[in-house]
């Protein structure tokens, strides 16, 4: 069964989180749960979710601080949040809906009525198209707001152009299925090598089936490409039987040799140039990423 969406229930009693866990698991969602706010947040930076249920009093952190960080990260920000909670003052309600929460429930709580609340916030991200539904990245007009904002503001960046190469004849051979979860792979090793090398800032995006974009704010960005390509050339052969790694191709259909994927990139920087358009920006790093390996343009000298 394919899931509805991946959930993380934040709350530290157990037997509520145990509930919701076995509830909507049973509705077909991908269940997470964390019993602190810091266990949320790092959750939420490995593997981001499509939803967060959020309870506020929490043993380590209030579940205010615990929106307050989501939504001022940009890798988290747009993730929509329903707090749980016994409070029941308006006070408390206007205080959650003011750091960019967007629903409020109180218990106890008809679980029905939660499980609708779930359902909309999740097809309303779905209806925006603003993520990918097989890697919860970032999509089409997320990618588009970012470009917007790099043309306006001052602070310096680089932008990465990623793609899977030979995934089109992966796909073929091992089947749609496996193909997800190629992405979704490519979605977490981006996630890790950000919090690796990056900034809480940065910003990774899926544009449509084997391309990824990452934006980084942070001084290590040449260290940051060179690691994702190292790691899913390397890490990537996973998804292949024994026999193809051990040959180092696969055969498709028609009994021609397709070589395993490897990850091509391509990085421009406001370091070293300037831009007219966000156009700009995508065309000139799609083209860095297309040159032949060893073929070098401008370097890209980090000044930070």
């Amino acid at each position: 069964m394919v899931s509805k969406g991946r959930i993380l229930v934040v709350e530290d009693d157990f037997d509520i989180s145990n509930m919701l866990r076995i509830y909507f698991s049973g509705q077909g969602y991908d269940v997470q749960v964390a019993p602190r706010g810091g266990d949320a947040l790092t959750l939420t930076r490995k593997q981001l979710p499509q939803l967060i249920v959020l309870d506020i009093m929490l043993p380590d952190m209030d579940g205010y601080a615990v929106c307050r960080e989501l939504r001022q990260t940009t890798r988290t920000s747009h993730i929509p949040i329903i707090f749980l909670t016994q409070k029941d003052e308006r006070s408390d309600k206007i205080a959650g809906l003011e750091l960019g929460a967007d629903d409020y429930i109180t218990k106890p709580f008809d679980i029905e009525e939660l499980k609708l609340r779930v359902k909309n916030a999740i097809d309303r991200v779905d209806r925006e198209k603003s993520m990918d539904p097989r890697t919860n990245l970032p999509s089409s007009k997320l990618i588009e707001d970012k470009l917007r904002e790099l043309m306006r503001t001052s602070e310096m960046w680089s932008y990465i152009d990623l793609k899977i190469n030979n995934f089109d004849s992966f796909q073929e051979v091992y089947g749609s299925l496996a193909g997800t979860e190629v992405l979704r792979f490519m979605a977490l090793l981006l996630s890790e090598v950000v919090d690796e090398f990056g900034t809480p800032d940065d910003f990774i995006g899926h544009t449509g089936q084997d391309n990824f974009v990452l934006v980084s704010y942070g001084p290590k960005a040449q260290q940051l490409m060179d690691r994702v390509i190292a790691r899913f050339n390397d890490e990537g052969k996973q998804h292949y039987s024994f026999i193809d790694r051990e040959r180092g191709h696969i055969v498709v259909e028609n009994g021609q040799e397709r070589p395993l994927m490897t990850l091509g990139a391509g990085m421009v920087s406001n370091a070293t140039q300037s831009f007219a358009d966000i156009r700009e920006i995508t065309e000139l790093a799609a083209e860095a990423r297309r040159r032949p390996a060893g073929e070098s343009s401008e370097p890209i000298e980090t000044a930070w």
